[in-house]
């Protein structure tokens, strides 16, 4: 029988960054092997997020795997030459801002800005008159607060770090397949291996669940569980006939990626601007529906009228569907051995943010695996015991 020491399930970003960080490593002497069963990635949720990262978090875990992230991106094209090639991940650190109208929403931006300066975010919170002198193009009547990144956030190529982590790791020596894993063998209190749906098994001594809003689908294969399920989010990409980029006072005259009070995200987009929001009904996603929701447009639009007289005249461009991995438990990654099985690992239940925490999350679970232990940032907290033991870890910065 064929065997591996370290299986992992899915090869998109989060899968891709195990592998890396595994093989980059002189401590570890084992052999590693991605499985992925869609090979150009049309569905994943690498491909068809936004590709952003920021610290603008509310626990410090996250704020901390942000202020991780923005660093191995910035040095990603050097860390992962292929021989002449170096990936360019295009990182524009636009920022993000954060706009609040209610007693609420204002309140969480100052408790989740405590944590954020204690931990040397480089982020301002603004009154709508410093708010108005930074972005003129802004309609501020009716915000009380708002919470701007100066550095450390911004946008960059989605499927460029999935392809370096990629292809760096198998430069290192680990392997990739293209398959499904259908079947997960489990022998009391460990997994033992995996079956394709080729029908042959590989042997392991580890297996790692990367595959994003199939995790629960993977879990159940090994007998386990997980409170994560596929939901839908729309992108949209419009043109704007008098864009405001260029306008603001700060950062170069850039506009930063925008959360407005209304939920609505807008970023600059090369020439265009890409946007989305949270939908009003948010059911779990059938695992085959990447329909985008046409209408979810109009309301955006409204929102985005009434924020600035720059985009009353947009049209869209182009749109997409994909999935987050979503945890419906408390809105938090999973990540870490499973309480009795404990050699069957989580990297699930992002929401939304697996992308960015891609590099510590891949860094952390390589550590598990080498030393038995974290070793540089504890991501203990977003461990599957919480999960048993009820007690959620909640991330309240959610997009």
């Amino acid at each position: 029988m064929e065997g591996f020491d370290v299986v992992i399930v899915g090869g998109a970003v989060v899968g891709s960054s195990v592998a890396y960080f595994l093989t980059i490593n002189p401590d570890f002497d084992g052999s590693v092997l991605i499985v992925e069963r869609d090979p150009g990635y049309a569905r994943s949720a690498t491909a068809l997020s936004s590709g952003s990262i920021r610290n603008q978090f509310s626990n410090p875990v996250n704020v901390k795997i942000g202020q991780f992230g923005i660093k191995f991106i910035r040095n990603f094209s050097r860390t992962m030459a292929v021989g002449s090639e170096r990936p360019d991940l295009n990182l524009c650190e636009g920022g993000y801002l954060f706009l609040a109208a209610t007693d609420n929403q204002a309140q969480i931006l100052r408790q989740n800005h405590v944590t954020q300066r204690a931990l040397g975010v480089d982020v301002e919170l603004w009154n709508p008159d410093e708010l108005r002198e930074a972005f003129p193009h802004l309609r501020v009547h009716d915000l009380q607060l708002a919470s701007y990144g100066r550095s450390g956030e911004g946008w960059f190529s989605n499927t460029g770090l999935m392809h370096g982590f990629r292809n760096k790791a198998r430069a290192l020596g680990a392997s990739c397949r293209v398959g499904e894993v259908v079947d997960i063998c489990r022998e009391g209190d460990r997994v033992t291996g995996v079956t394709l749906n080729n029908g042959r098994t590989i042997s392991c001594s580890w297996v790692v669940n990367a595959t994003g809003p199939c995790a629960s689908v993977t879990a159940a294969m090994a007998g386990l569980s997980i409170p994560v399920e596929p939901r839908k989010r729309t992108t949209f990409i419009f043109d704007c006939q008098q864009s405001p980029e260029g306008s603001a006072r700060v950062n170069k005259g850039r506009l930063p990626l925008m959360i407005d009070s209304s939920g609505v995200f807008c970023r600059p987009e090369g020439k265009y601007f890409q946007s989305g929001t949270t939908p009003k009904e948010d059911p779990a996603a059938d695992w085959d529906d990447f329909e985008p929701r046409h209408e979810e447009f109009e309301r955006i639009w409204t929102h985005l009228a009434n924020r600035s007289r720059h985009f009353e005249a947009i049209k869209m461009i182009r749109m997409w569907a994909g999935h987050y991995d979503f945890n419906y438990f408390d809105h938090n990654a999973i990540v870490g051995p499973h309480n009795v099985v404990r050699n069957f690992l989580f990297a699930n239940g992002f929401t939304g943010h697996g992308l960015q925490q891609a590099p510590a999350v891949g860094r952390g679970i390589s550590e598990l695996i080498t030393y038995g232990t974290y070793r540089t940032l504890d991501l203990s907290a977003v461990g599957y015991k919480r999960i048993t033991e009820n007690r959620p870890f909640p991330e309240t910065a959610i997009i």
